[in-house]
């Protein structure tokens, strides 16, 4: 698993839009025992903390020491550092494993080899994220350039699969069907360049070409955002099942 994140850790924790709760109690809907949940890749913690209300034990790992020092604290939520692909819990220890924003970084074969190990016979697996914002038409405009083509070749070729809504990842599980969710905010300007400087793109930019590529676009869309709605609309990616 890459580790994309840890140089922006506390932005990450600032400005990554959260996961609405109607969409943590819909996964929630499907699991019949509450004793102990995981979130794997959990950054700052935002899905454990919201599993936390439900669980009474929430173990969440990854791989950045840094995204864990800004995690969420909670008195029933242990985190630890691990990888995705390998860990050190119980056979058929959890009733609930969540993935949110990373499966795409994982080894695909070793790492669900890992949750049917670690996943009870009737526990549930769930892999969530969310697509590419969009906002009013100008903005939308100036911001899909960005993406595109200005820092559309410094994306790692795992991207594709959030671009792809998670349809094309490998999903070796029953599959339930889920309903379709979307996440809205009304963002500042500031809150806007923060998340765009959250983006591995963005770092991988600024690493190869010594200078901010947000910098190319700034002027231009702090004038189209200050004139237009500044909603923002992500679409969320839902996958949810349960071992064959």
């Amino acid at each position: 698993m890459k580790d994309n994140f840890s140089k922006q850790a506390s932005g990450y924790s600032k400005f990554r839009p959260q996961y609405p709760d109607e969409m943590i109690d819909y996964i929630i809907s499907f699991v019949k025992n509450k004793k102990q949940a995981l979130d794997i890749a959990t950054g700052n913690g935002q899905v454990a903390s919201k599993l936390s209300a439900f669980f009474e034990t929430v173990y969440a790992t990854d791989i950045s020491q840094k995204q864990l020092d800004n995690a969420i604290v909670k008195e029933n939520i242990i985190y630890q550092l691990a990888s995705a692909e390998k860990s050190i819990f119980e056979n058929q220890q959890f009733d609930l494993i969540t993935v949110a924003q990373a499966v795409h970084w994982f080894d695909f074969e070793v790492f669900y080899k890992e949750v049917y190990r670690i996943l009870k016979p009737d526990g549930i697996f769930a892999v969530m994220g969310y697509g590419l914002f969009s906002t009013n038409p100008h903005s939308d405009t100036i911001l899909r350039d960005f993406y595109y083509n200005i820092i559309g070749p410094y994306w790692d070729k795992e991207r594709s699969y959030l671009d792809q809504n998670y349809e094309t990842i490998p999903f070796p599980f029953e599959e339930i069907p889920t309903r379709k969710f979307q996440n809205q905010f009304r963002w500042t300007f500031e809150d806007l360049i923060g998340y765009l400087e959250t983006w591995s793109s963005t770092q991988h930019y600024i690493s190869k070409n010594g200078k901010n590529p947000i910098d190319l676009i700034r002027d231009e869309l702090e004038i189209s955002w200050e004139k237009n709605d500044k909603k923002v609309s992500f679409p969320l990616l839902l996958r949810i099942g349960k071992l064959k």
